[in-house]
């Protein structure tokens, strides 16, 4: 009698090292600790088996065992990768981890969701470039920023983000890329203020680095906390805290090159 292998269940290591990357995917592409806890447990009961999570920074812990024989179980540790943004992900990684509880999902099914959802193509670099520039040019005007300003924001943001985007590349300490971006846009913002181009130069030096801010770590940090996981949202207050001190001394060291006592 010939078996189906692609049929036969997967064993407890197959399982656990597929919700560790998942897991590891979820907070690398931005999700806040009680969205993967839930999604990771949701995909677990599918395969029959029961699941604590512990989110960290850096790493995720993962206890895995069986409902029908609790003495088989499994604990995994799993680095994460650098915080890359992106919603999508997080949208399509939810969405398959109900589609598994709810239709059934078989361990190759979800593994090959899983891989084309990961290694679909981002959207263009330049494209994003482009988007990211406009958009802070229009913080610029949402903050009463005149055309001119507006238009020196633009490119302060053009070339600061494409700094930041080589600078990721090349795998450069994070806290590095935050300060020198900051540097750059708010050097060239600055110009406005040498060669009075505008009525608004302040606003334009202000808003230059508005790109730079970390909004979704800040927001994940405080709903951890709410929701009762204190270490992780701590960590990520700080992380981002961290960020914006970088973003302020990019800034200081542009004014202080320009001359500029204050903005």
């Amino acid at each position: 009698m010939e078996i189906d292998l692609e049929q036969k269940s997967p064993s407890i290591e197959q399982v656990s090292d597929l919700l560790a990357e998942i897991a590891c995917q979820l907070m690398t592409s931005g999700a806040h600790t009680m969205r993967i806890i839930q999604n990771i447990s949701r995909m677990a009961k599918t395969f029959g088996y029961e699941i604590n999570i512990s989110v960290f920074q850096m790493s995720i812990m993962m206890t895995i065992a069986e409902y029908s024989n609790p003495t088989n179980r499994l604990t995994i540790v799993k680095k994460t990768k650098p915080l890359l943004l992106n919603f999508t992900h997080v949208s399509e990684l939810s969405t398959l981890s109900w589609d598994t509880y709810d239709k059934r999902l078989n361990y190759q099914e979800i593994q090959s969701r899983f891989h084309e959802i990961v290694t679909r193509k981002r959207m263009a670099p330049l494209l994003v470039l482009f988007l990211v520039s406009l958009a802070n040019a229009s913080f610029c005007g949402l903050f009463k920023g005149d055309f001119p300003s507006m238009g020196l924001v633009f490119g302060a943001t053009l070339i600061g983000f494409f700094v930041r985007q080589q600078m990721i590349n090349r795998r450069i300490n994070h806290l590095v890329i935050f300060t020198t971006s900051a540097f750059t846009a708010s050097l060239i913002a600055g110009l406005g203020y040498i060669f009075q181009w505008g009525g608004t130069p302040q606003i334009a030096l202000a808003t230059s680095v508005l790109y730079l801010i970390p909004g979704v770590p800040l927001i994940n940090s405080i709903l951890d906390i709410i929701e009762g996981h204190i270490l992780t949202g701590i960590a990520r207050l700080v992380n981002a805290s961290t960020l914006i001190v970088c973003i302020a001394i990019g800034l200081f060291l542009a004014m202080l090159i320009l001359g500029l006592e204050k903005l």
